[in-house]
């Protein structure tokens, strides 16, 4: 399951004008690099979405299970549970949309016991409620108990887990960015591409750029000079200090 319907607040404005699964990094939007991760090691994938789910809709392959949260988005917890009927008494492998982690997950799952929580923790070994979660193992008895309503999953699961020794970790030192906002957005845009600026099909770069992101709508007019910029459409441009 990779959970995409959050809205973005954070990475506003470029959330204003794409849904945040669609923002790109190294020129890649963050769901297929989320579905890039999961797909080795599972038969089906789902994606739930909400803000912007039109569009992220028309995006997904025809493959991809869609899971539309109408109302209100529902977090992590409650995104599971509307999946029940699809998840249907299988264990789950779930990522964040908006994490950058490159690198397939097929390793993590391998030699999972299937009856305890794994977490795969970014930098740490131990879960806290601010832990950085690059990748989860759910099994199906801990699936099951999770209602269809706004919650989070260390509130609603893994939290009385842990308490009752059922969770194991397992710590992640390689790249991993959470593209929550413009500056981490850039930041991960810049460790993809090795420090190089990324620039979109279709931009228009007339001016100089230094550490900067142009979308496709973008135009950096001839006189203009930008360092660590994010350039969205037109002359719409976020300076990132």
């Amino acid at each position: 399951v990779v959970l995409a319907a959050g809205r973005g607040t954070r990475l506003r404005p470029l959330t204003r004008l794409r849904p945040k699964a669609l923002c790109p990094v190294g020129n890649v939007p963050l769901v297929d690099l989320a579905l890039e991760r999961v797909r080795p090691a599972v038969a089906e994938v789902a994606v739930n979405l909400h803000h912007g789910r039109r569009t992220l809709d028309a995006h997904l392959a025809p493959d991809v299970h869609r899971s539309v949260e109408e109302e209100r988005p529902l977090g992590t917890a409650g995104a599971l549970g509307l999946l029940r009927s699809w998840i249907d008494g299988r264990n789950v492998l779930v990522v964040n949309v908006d994490a950058w982690c490159p690198g397939s997950l097929t390793p993590f799952t391998q030699g999972w016991d299937g009856e305890r929580v794994r977490l795969l923790l970014a930098g740490d070994d131990e879960l806290h409620p601010t832990s950085r979660i690059a990748g989860a193992l759910m099994p199906w008895s801990d699936v099951a108990a999770i209602a269809a309503e706004p919650a989070g999953l260390y509130e609603v699961s893994w939290r009385a887990a842990q308490a009752a020794g059922r969770v194991e970790t397992v710590r992640h030192d390689g790249d991993f960015i959470d593209c929550g906002t413009p500056e981490q957005y850039l930041t991960a845009n810049l460790r993809a591409s090795g420090g190089a600026n990324v620039v979109e099909d279709g931009a228009r770069v007339e001016g100089s750029i230094d550490e900067c992101v142009v979308w496709s709508d973008a135009k950096v007019a001839p006189r203009e000079s930008l360092y660590r910029a994010i350039c969205l459409r037109g002359h719409i441009t976020v300076l990132v200090r």
